[in-house]
């Protein structure tokens, strides 16, 4: 890819095992989200830390975000306004889901409703505990995103088992090819 990318963990910054920090193994080039802590979130921290890292790396970023990571990246594109490459939104959290990490993580409710300015796509599992895929199709159809189903596949991190996760390695290398 000839572009930079930025990983946007979730709460906990996506271990060893999730294929995100895989992806970012075999690639390293790609920068990580900087943030001062990974277990208690606060969505302006996040926000902060999105645009400062966005502000060094320019317009054609590709944002790989997963979980809390995909509302952070919402709330910065609505405050900011920035047009980037394009961004992979990978599991999607409700924050009225009861499963949402209400004392972990504050700040991201309400999620915005305008269409995103740059290319998305949302990732969904028929199966996560943290957000439907009635949420992700309302998330996807609001921001003017590509919605892919990928069946059963819980939240798609580590517990998942996806490995290198080649299937969302291929919609990523997808999106950013046009």
């Amino acid at each position: 890819m000839d572009y930079p990318v930025l990983v946007v963990p979730g709460i906990g910054n996506s271990g060893a095992l999730h294929w995100q920090s895989v992806w970012q193994a075999a690639h390293p080039d790609w920068q990580r989200l900087s943030v001062e802590d990974w277990d208690y979130v606060v969505c302006d921290d996040w926000v902060s830390a999105i645009e400062r890292q966005l502000a060094a790396n320019g317009r054609e970023t590709v944002i790989v975000a997963h979980s809390l990571g995909c509302l952070a990246l919402v709330q910065w594109a609505a405050r900011y306004a920035r047009k980037i490459r394009g961004a992979l939104l990978v599991a999607v959290p409700d924050p009225a889901s009861p499963a949402f990490p209400r004392v972990a993580a504050s700040g991201f409710a309400p999620l915005p409703s305008e269409r995103l300015p740059f290319p998305t796509t949302v990732v969904s599992s028929t199966n996560d505990p943290y957000g439907s895929v009635d949420h992700a199709r309302a998330c996807a159809t609001a921001w003017g995103s590509e919605l892919v189903e990928v069946g059963a596949q819980g939240h798609l991190n580590a517990d998942s088992n996806l490995g290198s996760w080649r299937e969302g390695f291929r919609l990523l290398e997808n999106m950013n090819n046009g």
